[in-house]
């Protein structure tokens, strides 16, 4: 009896062992990188230290006016290392989705823009805000006309003309510029232009030949920035690079002054101004301070503006 039952547990605790299987070993490697990722990867740019927005579109050969448009960049003086740009236009430029119901011939279409943009702004054509911008050219004769070309935009259709009525109310009258702080002091210099202080602000900072190519008229944000002889407005944007939003008028064929830094632009190219009308508020676009910077250049040289303004 006694043997009967060991062999009974020999066989159940052989049974047991051998109901033991090892559980299988999975060998888990990395999974392959999506190619929806590497493609997406592809349409960004990181900015780097000195890059600038024309640097980055001239690199992956497109407008710079587009790269604006697709990051939607409010102030293209102001675009920060580590930053992420689209270089490639965004899904929804490239059409609409239309999804066709089940149903018959007359059922409605949906149509839905991808990656969620309103369909206005996926027709709408890409725009150049006329915002200061961080990609811009040195200062020059030749990077001046390509600014200009650049912001030029085309003239509205001309609206129809409406006949005169006895009510029309008379046109307003154009007001009149402000005036100088200095403009009893106007200094005629060697090129016969009667010139006059630009803004009323301390003097900070000189010319130096190898160094400013202008001189610093400190102040606060807004002040008026005038004229300092009468001319007509060459430039009125952003586009060269370290001058912010800037002013260039052209007084003959010798003298050009120019206006940089400024918070907001009131005159337009082509534009006839007077000496000491006010043309721009004093900012600090591009700027460590709140200035205005100010050059005199003579056939397109900088020169001192100190030696044609008036002593103060």
């Amino acid at each position: 009896m006694k043997h009967r039952l060991a062999l009974t547990l020999s066989v159940l605790l052989a049974a047991g062992c051998a109901s033991k299987v090892p559980a299988p070993v999975v060998e888990r490697g990395t999974s392959a990188v999506p190619p929806a990722a590497t493609a997406a990867a592809r349409d960004l740019y990181t900015v780097k230290a000195g890059d600038t927005l024309h640097g980055i579109a001239r690199e992956h050969g497109i407008d710079h006016r587009d790269l604006i448009a697709w990051n939607r960049i409010e102030n293209p003086n102001h675009i920060r290392v580590g930053m992420q740009l689209r270089v490639r236009p965004p899904a929804a430029a490239a059409g609409t989705a239309v999804a066709q119901p089940i149903g018959g011939a007359g059922a409605a279409v949906e149509q839905r823009v991808l990656d969620g943009a309103t369909p206005a702004a996926a027709a709408a054509p890409s725009l150049l805000k006329t915002e200061p911008k961080a990609g811009k050219l040195p200062y020059s004769e030749e990077t001046l006309a390509q600014a200009r070309q650049s912001t030029e935009a085309p003239s509205p259709a001309a609206a129809p003309a409406v006949p005169p009525t006895a009510s029309a109310a008379p046109a307003a009258a154009e007001p009149r510029p402000e005036s100088a702080p200095s403009a009893a002091a106007a200094a005629t210099g060697p090129d016969g232009v009667p010139w006059i202080w630009p803004a009323a602000g301390n003097l900070i900072s000189r010319f130096s030949d190898s160094g400013s190519k202008g001189i610093g008229i400190g102040g606060h944000a807004g002040d008026p920035v005038l004229a300092a002889g009468e001319g007509r407005v060459v430039y009125s944007g952003t586009g060269l690079r370290g001058y912010g939003k800037l002013v260039i008028v052209k007084h003959n064929d010798t003298y050009l002054s120019a206006y940089a830094h400024n918070r907001n632009l009131l005159v337009k190219e082509g534009q006839a101004v007077s000496r000491g009308q006010k043309i721009a508020e004093m900012g600090d676009t591009d700027a460590e301070q709140v200035k205005l910077h100010f050059e005199i250049r003579r056939q397109g040289k900088p020169v001192d503006p100190l030696r044609y303004l008036p002593p103060r």
